[in-house]
């Protein structure tokens, strides 16, 4: 079994040595991760199936889809950050237009892959690069952009541990400090009143992108 487990990380090893600029290709949708479907590449660009309107539609949708939508979103960066084969996919480019929801099944699908880091967690916990077992919370990052996400490659591919990919999407896609096309608030702006009446939304949002505690 062992042996078995080992070629297969091997087999994933060597694709994505093979083909770094895609990981729509090395960690693919029919193996449960969200991407859209890999068709194919031409030098540095790649085909990907369409998988309905992105995720910006949705930005004034009724309150229950928005919340399904924000619960995707987190079990996707829960899925990258920690999975069975201990590869952690990190999210450095997070807006709107980067992620799309399937008109049928309501999935959320991450549709451009292009900034993704890949780190091996099994090899840092191998190689114990200075500091890898102290876990790396990210700085939030209050610039005058949009879309903006502070990080350093460097330290996610020597940290264990590491909350970059929930800090992402809180911060540009979720809390108040989303901003994307002239608007704010993110897409759980504007919740119901008996929800947004004790502040613990907004509280628990602004924690996830601006850690204090």
């Amino acid at each position: 079994m062992e042996s078995l487990l080992l070629s297969s990380r091997f087999g994933r090893i060597s694709d994505l040595i093979a083909d770094l600029s895609t990981p729509e290709g090395s960690f693919p949708s029919d193996e449960g991760w969200p991407f859209a479907k890999y068709l194919g590449a031409c030098g540095r660009m790649v085909a990907v199936n369409y998988v309905g309107e992105e995720l910006w539609s949705y930005f004034n949708a009724p309150w229950e889809k928005r919340v399904d939508l924000a619960w995707q979103l987190m079990e996707i960066a829960e899925q990258l950050t920690n999975n069975d084969f201990e590869f952690a996919l990190y999210l450095l480019d997070v807006s709107f237009d980067n992620f799309a929801v399937g008109p049928r099944d309501g999935k959320v699908i991450i549709v451009d892959a292009e900034n993704v880091l890949v780190a091996d967690k099994r090899l840092i916990r191998q190689n114990k690069p200075e500091n890898w077992d102290v876990w790396y919370e990210s700085k939030f990052d209050d610039c005058d952009k949009e879309a903006c996400l502070s990080f350093s490659k460097e330290i996610l591919c020597a940290r264990a541990t590491v909350d970059h990919n929930y800090y992402a999407v809180c911060q540009n896609l979720l809390s108040r400090h989303a901003t994307w096309r002239g608007t704010s608030g993110g897409l759980l702006h504007d919740p119901p009143s008996e929800i947004a009446k004790d502040g613990r939304l907004e509280a628990l949002l602004d924690e996830c992108a601006n850690p204090k505690k």
